[in-house]
């Protein structure tokens, strides 16, 4: 069983410092750069440069091969860097013959370069597949878990295992070829690194072109490569026109162990060599052929007339098939196979024996004397000759199809070729090779159209060009999944594009659904997905950058699914449970935390928004007034999912329904209009619900209002008037009592001086309760935890609460009656105490869980204040 071997192909021999040849050697010793490009998916993770592994050739089951006979092969485990797959090579050579009947004498090889598995098809009959892509001209990559295929009925499964330990390495090699005729000016040719690949476009071989033009036409751009296996050099020959010759011998289809002293010959016997094999002895064995090379030219060794051949060829470029037919002046045609001599008349004999001797014998049947005899031969005669041509035609016409397909895949002209296979695929819908002709020809006419859109962000033309290749393989299976992964890689593009690319923020309640979306369709079948991809990159190479460009992106969402994502499920978590609890606070607290550890965490704005829009609507149901909250529900447009859904939650069950929106539209009206016992009476008449104290708060407003109004009209011209106008304008609302403000604005503004010093007044008294306050040390955790209202608990919120009433009437009348210049003087003051009384109640309400509901209400009404206390007008 032949085996393979992940090293390196650019091992050196050791340096001999006395030696010139091997000064020389070194110099040349440069490994050549390699197009890793070439198969590599960025999807995979890649072994290291140089690892040490084993591949092990699974059979895998194939409905083409019984199942017994499957039964029947065995593992192939490769632990060299090049494996022959043929039917005279080993293994197969001792597989069933069923099993292998598809086999070319010359039909794949399995190789590593620089670590990386690959696959070249030589050109075989029946064809080689990875994953049911077709290996063509250029070699395929392979991975662990790939299916590689030969003909209809032979595949593997790929594994790779660890290196299986040697009891001993194989020993250097060293080659080096010295021209058989020493006449011809011929250099002599030293083999440092393996591979060695024999062509004519190589320095080696074309430095003599023009001295010897044809002999130089003779070998092939591929010709032969010389490789190592097992420690021992063997030649192969790559199908060249002319031929490799080892010992006179033209190689077969199986490469040739070369021994020291053998001749080896490439396109005839112009270019032909002498085999000097040496190994780490070293200086010994190079100075004794330096001597020998010495006595051919001689006694002159000169190193510049040798050519050294340091660096290996990649196997990639040895195993691309050249396609091109050899020109006349490129045929040797002495280096030709001699074909057997049909001239002699026993052999032209032998040719004609058989249909002579069937026209003899109907001739005699036609020539009998029974008439009866005649015509039934002739009957018969003519029975066969219809059948036959009825036979030839059914396969003429049967075979039409075929012809037709292959012809227009050769010309390239795949959108036909696609149309045709897909309508034989109507009526013959399991023909295989009809499948794989409709696959490459859908693929290879429509992928690079859908590339050129895609990247111009034409997505309506991406989308038509899908919609086509799916009605051109619309009865072949094979190409469906094909098909799905470029729509998805079309969404995965247009989602990043419209994002801004890879790195833009994460939206919030904007992204996650899609990008959950498309990351749940490359997890359903991660592997799957890869060899379809790698299928299409199989068939179209320019769709390989596409394809790593698209996987790098797949990969930062799959990062940012692990991030981002998972940040936005918890701060969504945790916008629904405040909201549950009725703290906005912490909302506010929760998303600045957010925006500070997750940068690219975008839509918070939007949050922020709805946060700011919900708390001015729960302010509104603990109002003086229903005018506010009317107004917050109309312009209520919540964007965020937790918000919507909390809005929905109120509506049921905080929130007046429509008709009582409506009806209170009546009550403003006539308020504005200052009909205050129709205001009042239809005021009366709400239907009852969650808003009800909220209405009685208005009610007991309005009727004051209206009340204090008919008294100041009593009392003008008092002595007490003017006090009882300002009295009056300090309880109005100047948003909901319009029309009371405007009726008396006009003698306010007259009493200007008066309002100003009154409300100075009131800002002294809160100041002085405001500093007693902060003397005592404030309201403490232990006094709002107390199981009842202790003295001090009531002396310290009387204190709060006179402060916050003084300071909130103060500035009131500061901005009735414009005084600017004073409300920026308190605007500080009045800030400290609104966030003390906002801080004491929020606290308070934290311990709903712990304090008896109607100890808690009792404290929170001695408290006061609070933003929510700021509608709250008393006459």
């Amino acid at each position: 069983m032949s085996s393979i071997t992940a090293r390196s192909n650019l091992s050196m021999r050791p340096t001999l410092p006395g030696n010139p040849l091997a000064r020389r050697r070194q110099r040349l010793d440069v490994p050549r750069d390699m197009d890793m490009a070439q198969g590599f998916s960025v999807a995979e993770p890649q072994p290291s440069v140089g690892e040490a592994f084993d591949i092990v050739l699974k059979p895998a089951p194939h409905a083409g091969l019984d199942r017994a006979l499957a039964d029947r092969l065995t593992d192939i485990r490769i632990d060299e860097n090049l494996f022959a797959i043929g039917r005279a090579e080993a293994p197969f050579d001792t597989s069933p013959p069923e099993a292998v009947a598809q086999l070319s004498r010359r039909h794949a090889r399995i190789f590593i370069e620089h670590g990386f598995v690959y696959i070249a098809d030589l050109a075989s009959k029946n064809g080689t597949a990875v994953n049911g892509t077709p290996v063509r001209e250029a070699p395929a990559r392979v991975r662990s878990g790939d299916v590689i295929s030969f003909g209809s009925k032979l595949s593997y499964r790929v594994q790779f295992a660890p290196r299986a330990r040697r009891l001993s390495a194989p020993k250097p090699v060293g080659i080096t070829l010295t021209p058989q005729r020493d006449d011809l000016g011929l250099h002599p040719i030293e083999l440092a690194q393996f591979p060695f690949l024999v062509s004519k476009t190589d320095e080696t071989f074309a430095r003599y072109r023009e001295q010897y033009p044809h002999q130089v036409n003779y070998v092939s751009r591929r010709h032969a490569h010389v490789f190592i296996k097992s420690g021992a050099p063997f030649v192969e020959d790559l199908g060249s026109t002319n031929g490799t010759f080892v010992n006179g011998e033209r190689l077969g289809a199986s490469a040739v162990e070369l021994q020291n002293g053998d001749t080896v010959a490439f396109g005839g016997t112009h270019f032909a060599y002498k085999v000097h094999l040496h190994g780490d002895e070293a200086e010994s064995t190079l100075t004794e052929m330096a001597a020998q090379d010495a006595q051919s030219f001689d006694g002159d060794l000169d190193s510049d007339k040798t050519t050294f051949v340091g660096s290996a060829h990649s196997f990639l470029d040895i195993f691309c098939v050249d396609q091109a037919a050899a020109r006349d002046d490129e045929v040797n045609e002495e280096a030709q196979p001699q074909p057997a001599d049909d001239t002699r008349p026993d052999a032209r004999a032998a040719k004609r024996g058989k249909f002579a001797l069937f026209v003899s014998e109907l001739r005699r049947a036609l020539a009998s004397d029974d008439a009866h005899a005649v015509r039934r031969t002739r009957i018969v005669f003519v029975c066969v000759l219809a059948v036959l041509v009825a036979v030839g035609a059914a396969l003429f016409y049967t075979g039409s199809s075929e012809r037709e397909a292959k012809s227009l895949m050769a010309r390239g002209a795949f959108s036909e070729a696609a149309a045709v296979t897909n309508d034989y695929l109507k009526t013959h819908p399991k023909d295989a090779q009809f499948a794989a002709m409709n696959t490459e020809a859908v693929l290879k006419s429509n992928v690079p159209r859908w590339l050129a859109a895609s990247k111009k962000g034409d997505a309506a033309s991406a989308d038509a060009i899908i919609a086509q290749m799916r009605a051109l393989g619309e009865h072949n299976a094979d190409v469906h999944s094909l098909i799905d992964e470029l729509e998805w890689i079309g969404k995965l593009e247009s989602f990043v594009t419209a994002r801004g690319g890879a790195d833009a923020p994460i939206r919030i309640y904007g992204d996650e659904a899609r990008i959950g979306a498309i990351l749940k369709h490359w997890e359903a079948d991660a592997a799957g997905h890869q060899r379809d991809l790698d299928r299409i990159a199989g068939y179209v190479p320019e769709f390989r950058d596409p394809y790593a460009l698209a996987l790098s992106h797949l990969r930062k969402l799959q990062s940012d699914d692990s991030v981002y994502l998972a940040a936005i499920d918890r701060l969504d978590a945790s916008i629904v449970k405040s909201l549950a609890q009725d703290d906005p606070d912490a909302i506010g607290a929760t998303l600045k935390e957010y925006a500070d550890k997750y940068p690219r965490l975008a839509g918070l704005d939007r949050v922020r928004a709805d946060l700011d829009a919900y708390a001015s609507l729960r302010r509104s149901l603990n109002g003086a007034s229903l005018a506010p909250l009317a107004n917050g529900m109309s312009k209520a447009n919540f964007s965020t999912p937790p918000f919507q859904e909390k809005l929905r939650q109120m509506g049921a069950s905080q929130l007046p329904p429509p008709n009582v929106l409506a009806q209170y539209t009546a009550v403003a009206d006539a308020w504005n209009r200052g009909q205050s016992a129709q205001a009042i009476d239809a005021l009366q008449k709400l239907p009852q619900g969650a808003w009800s104290p909220t209405v009685q708060k208005e009610l007991a407003h309005k009727k004051a209002v209206a009340a204090q109004f008919a008294d100041l009209q009593k009392a003008r011209g008092s002595k007490s008037y003017e006090d009882a106008l300002l009295s009056f304008y300090e309880t109005l609302d100047l948003d909901g009592d319009t029309y009371y403000a405007k009726a008396v604005a006009p003698e306010v503004a007259s009493l200007k001086d008066k309002a100003t010093a009154r409300a100075q007044s009131l800002m002294t008294q809160a100041q002085t309760s405001w500093q007693q306050y902060r003397t005592n040390g404030g309201i403490g955790g232990s006094q709002r935890l107390e199981s009842g209202v202790s003295d001090v608990f009531r002396t310290q919120a009387r204190l709060l609460s006179d402060a916050h009433d003084a300071a909130t009437r103060g500035m009131r009348i500061f901005r009735q009656v414009k005084a600017d210049s004073a409300t920026a003087k308190w605007s500080a003051l009045v800030n400290e105490i609104d966030t003390e009384a906002d801080l004491q109640r929020r606290s308070l309400q934290d311990l709903r869980m712990v304090l008896e509901p109607g100890l808690l209400n009792t404290k929170l009404s001695l408290i006061g204040g609070g933003t929510s206390s700021e509608e709250r007008r008393t006459p």
